[in-house]
């Protein structure tokens, strides 16, 4: 049941903001509530309620600190539809109120400004709605040496021939802040001639990835990643004006 559970976590991120019960990814997966609850608990150290409820707070803190949006919306957002039961929650695992940890945090990443010694060409743009072939790796993104190496990661081998020179990517949902939740998706991008008769193992899923405008940083190697991280949420983006919107890195 491993790709089960894959399938499983992947789900519970994707419901953050629904209030669906584990019946209904018990029904899609074709087991009972209770085997799911046993397995994923087996395989994460926790309930899928639990870790469910892990993700939501660390999307409402990730959005408190890098956007301007009001606690009441990155509560919904986060899957909290009543305010006094999400500041209660957050309360428990952060130490703080909402309000308290987003001027903290903020406050931390003004003085991390004079820190940061090394600098990046950023550039804005606009990227095209694509599709993405992926599977999920539970490791830190450091973990990473090259994206360009995606081949070496298992299962990786069992890709259709035809997509050996596609374009690789990977979304980083341990940036930023860091997660006690490690996740990277890493896969390759799909162009317009690969249908959807394309036939995929368990353990990929096609992903399609939205338009949007992104802040763009060319490394050299991987180990430049925290730093560039750091000069972008610190330096770049306040100084042109702009600010993160919660949603994964591509790399």
């Amino acid at each position: 049941m491993l790709n089960e559970m894959m399938r499983a976590e992947i789900w519970l991120q994707d419901t953050l903001d629904d209030q669906v019960g584990i019946e209904v990814l018990a029904d899609k997966l074709g087991y009972s509530s209770s085997q799911i609850r046993r397995r994923f608990r087996q395989c994460f150290g926790m309930s899928p309620g639990a870790y469910r409820d892990r993700l939501r707070l660390e999307h409402a803190a990730r959005l408190l600190v890098h956007t301007p949006q009001g606690i009441q919306d990155i509560a919904r957002q986060s899957g909290y539809h009543n305010h006094s039961a999400f500041s209660r929650a957050f309360l428990r695992r952060y130490r703080c109120t909402p309000r308290v940890y987003r001027r903290i945090e903020q406050d931390r990443q003004h003085e991390m400004r004079d820190r940061v010694s090394q600098a990046f060409s950023v550039s804005l743009a606009h990227t095209d709605a694509q599709d993405a072939v992926l599977t999920r790796l539970y490791q830190p993104s450091q973990a990473l040496h090259s994206v360009s190496h995606w081949q070496q990661v298992p299962g990786m081998e069992m890709l259709p021939e035809r997509l050996s020179q596609a374009t690789p990517i990977a979304l980083l949902h341990d940036h930023p802040p860091g997660s006690e939740l490690p996740r990277v998706d890493i896969g390759v991008t799909l162009t317009p001639g690969d249908g959807t008769d394309l036939a995929l193992p368990a353990a990929f899923r096609r992903l399609r990835l939205p338009a949007q405008r992104c802040a763009c940083i060319r490394l050299d190697d991987m180990t430049q990643l925290p730093m560039a991280v750091r000069y972008l949420v610190a330096k770049s983006l306040p100084s042109k004006g702009e600010h993160l919107n919660g949603a994964p890195p591509r790399l």
